[in-house]
């Protein structure tokens, strides 16, 4: 468990990753086909992205390992957009190289704020969740996604039932 915290993992998150784990999404090779109203851009580009090296605030290490876990600056998020879809308005989320590759243990917290100065009728308990499932597993599943997309007519779920719903609950992906 010591290494768990040292790498920034509360134990809601240990929860959250082996519930994931044992639906079979962190060794899925491929999220479903994208629908219609995801967007066409690849924002995973290989662009440079500074890194926060070990003598910076932020950085991590694993006991473990003994690796340096990469912590990236913000910004975490490029643009958000309104849309419509087949289960009502959803927010799509454009994320930064940064927002995609770091490992900051704070960086849902700040890019969650990133979202919300940019589109503040996003502040919903359902759509903070849906947010962290995106942050927390579909960066990991499918790194260069073009957006995550959130919608406020999602219900409220328990963690394990967001997680088996791969961060849609309530209706398939949008």
């Amino acid at each position: 468990m010591d290494v768990v915290r040292s790498c920034g993992f509360g134990s809601r998150r240990l929860v959250i990753a082996v519930s994931l784990a044992m639906v079979g999404l962190v060794s899925s090779a491929a999220c479903s086909a994208e629908g219609p109203g995801t967007g066409g851009e690849n924002a995973g580009s290989s662009a440079a992205v500074p890194v926060v090296g070990s003598s910076s605030a932020g950085s991590t290490s694993s006991a473990a390992t003994g690796s340096t876990t990469p912590v990236i600056p913000p910004p975490y998020v490029d643009h958000v957009e309104w849309v419509r879809t087949a289960v009502g308005p959803s927010l799509q989320i454009h994320p930064t190289v940064a927002g995609r590759r770091t490992e900051n243990p704070d960086g849902a917290d700040i890019a969650w704020a990133e979202v919300l100065r940019l589109e503040p009728d996003a502040d919903t308990p359902g759509m903070r969740a849906q947010f962290d499932c995106h942050w927390d597993f579909a960066r990991a599943v499918e790194p260069d996604k073009p957006s995550w997309n959130i919608e406020p007519s999602r219900p409220v779920v328990t963690d394990q039932v967001m997680i088996q719903t791969r961060c849609n609950p309530g209706a398939p992906e949008e």
